[in-house]
């Protein structure tokens, strides 16, 4: 049993809970992944040490929970420049498709924000206060005149 099959007999609330996206969703990406992956591979080629739908999972694996490269890559039991390409293709592929892009930038700043909250609580700061001998902190004046007790201690 392939990792998608586990993932699929998982109640929809538990994999939406898991992967951060519906069943529907995440079928249509693997149909839009598994058409840019036959296109690129029609002639041949080297065979990938990670399926499609194991791309699809690690990207939104590290979406999800954020987690290393590395630890995904000893969960899939390949390399962490496979990790990082899978994630760069899958994204580079769904955001070619059209259907998962993100507003553009121009979009978003024509867009007026509707509230800005600003946080104006004050928390007072202690700080070392100065010795008014030596004009520095107290800590260090301490030392010192430990430093200066040890140094007559030696000379009697």
């Amino acid at each position: 049993m392939t990792r998608i099959e586990q993932k699929l007999k998982l109640s929809d609330a538990k994999f939406k809970r898991r992967l951060g996206t519906s069943k529907p969703v995440f079928q249509t990406m693997l149909a839009i992944l598994q058409v840019a992956h036959d296109q690129l591979h029609e002639f041949g080629g080297k065979p990938n040490d990670l399926s499609v739908g194991d791309k699809l999972l690690i990207t939104l694996k590290y979406y999800r929970e954020y987690t290393t490269m590395e630890s995904i890559a000893d969960d899939y039991d390949c390399s962490k420049s496979s990790v990082c390409r899978s994630i760069h293709w899958v994204e580079d592929v769904l955001s070619a498709d059209g259907r998962f892009q993100l507003p553009g930038k121009k979009t978003l700043q024509d867009e007026e924000p509707k509230m800005v909250v600003v946080d104006v609580t004050e928390h007072p700061i202690q700080r070392p206060q100065k010795n008014r001998k030596t004009g520095t902190p107290a800590r260090k004046s301490v030392i010192r005149s430990n430093r200066r007790s040890l140094r007559t201690l030696k000379l009697v």
